[in-house]
């Protein structure tokens, strides 16, 4: 066999940027390490638009959808960008407008009744026994209003004088607000950005890898939107039986621990325990008794949730079994955590179809497996 120079040349090439990469490897890690901190603002702003993109394609195809030209047909992609940011922003504010005033209430809550609450606790026969008499002195004779002040004259000036913190929320509200912009620029010129895609794989790529390439990113797609739209699905089914579960059981803040619920099963399967703790705490300030009976029902739910409907409305919608959602969860998650858990449905549905695709097209050309018994040969 004939070795051209250009094969020669290049794996001479390939083989020094290696020895490089294993002797400056410190470098390189900091330098990779920075290159992926400057695309942090890129990458979440590509993930906004993805997610606003899918209810953005919603709007167009109902905002004059047969006018081809016009100032219909110009303004229809600002518009339905503009329409579909707004539905975002507005159910945020909603969510964030029907929580937190009432999550700071029941701090206040508890903060008021804790005193009362570890006086009855001290006077109980049985706890008495278990604590020792110093300690339950010392407990008892707590000024808790003092105390309270206390805590919160601590963590006030700790806030305050916390430049780190300050910096933090500062670089994190640039990164958000550089990400948006990227989101806003990506959502008003995807068609162009596909064009241009499209003339460097053209360019650059054989036509078989062409094909390959726009197969698997169309898979890719279509497992992602159809995991977006069917996680919105499950986290409202989820909030619908948790608010109409707490009702029923006669638990309060039912319409608005269940829209928690609802809005943090949005991460698949442990997304609703977080929801849950925070429920729980809330449904402390009036009973501990209803909280601790919450706990059990939250549980009950999502084990429910978990088996049965995550797996069969997920699932279904992206074409994967649930079996195989569960293992993607539970892998993705151990791996990667929360992110882990977002995207290993979706690349696992996508492996999976395409595993599909190149079985039926095996069995209809009936290719035969390879030969792997060596020893005949």
């Amino acid at each position: 066999m004939q070795i051209k120079k250009k094969t020669c040349l290049r794996l001479c090439v390939s083989a020094f940027l290696l020895f490089l990469a294993i002797y400056y490897w410190e470098a390189a890690s900091r330098f990779l390490g920075l290159l992926a901190g400057a695309c942090v603002p890129l990458i979440l702003g590509a993930a906004i638009a993805y997610v606003i993109n899918v209810l953005m394609d919603f709007y167009e195809r109902h905002y004059f959808p047969k006018k081809t030209a016009g100032l219909a047909a110009k303004s229809r992609r600002p518009v339905c960008m503009l329409g579909a940011v707004l539905t975002v922003v507005l159910l945020l504010f909603l969510v964030a407008r029907l929580v937190v005033p009432e999550f700071l209430s029941c701090v206040n809550a508890l903060v008021r009744q804790a005193p009362r609450a570890v006086n009855k606790l001290l006077a109980n026969p049985t706890v008495k026994k278990l604590i020792p008499a110093d300690i339950g002195q010392k407990l008892a004779s707590l000024n808790w209003v003092e105390l309270v002040a206390q805590v919160r004259q601590v963590l006030l000036s700790g806030f305050s004088g916390a430049a780190d913190a300050v910096s933090s929320i500062f670089s994190g509200a640039v990164t958000a607000l550089f990400a948006l912009i990227f989101a806003v620029y990506l959502l008003l010129g995807k068609d162009t950005l596909s064009r241009q895609c499209n003339r460097v794989m053209e360019c650059y790529l054989p036509e078989l890898w062409q094909k390959r390439v726009r197969h698997a990113l169309r898979l890719l797609n279509s497992s992602f939107r159809k995991f977006v739209v069917g996680q919105c699905t499950e986290a409202v089914i989820l909030g619908s039986l948790c608010i109409g579960g707490m009702m029923l059981f006669r638990f309060p803040y039912a319409t608005m621990i269940g829209t928690l619920v609802g809005v943090t099963a949005l991460i698949p399967v442990a997304g609703a325990y977080i929801g849950a703790g925070v429920g729980a705490f809330m449904i402390l300030s009036v009973s501990p008794e209803k909280a601790l009976w919450f706990l059990v029902f939250i549980v009950v739910l999502q084990q429910l949730e978990g088996n049965l409907i995550y797996p069969r409305v997920v699932g279904s919608s992206i074409g994967l079994p649930g079996m195989f959602v569960l293992a993607a969860v539970t892998v993705g998650g151990a791996m990667f955590g929360v992110l882990g858990m977002l995207v290993g449905v979706p690349v696992v549905a996508a492996l999976y179809q395409a595993l599909r695709e190149d079985v039926d097209r095996r069995e209809k050309l009936d290719i035969a497996p390879p030969d792997l018994n060596i020893m005949e040969e």
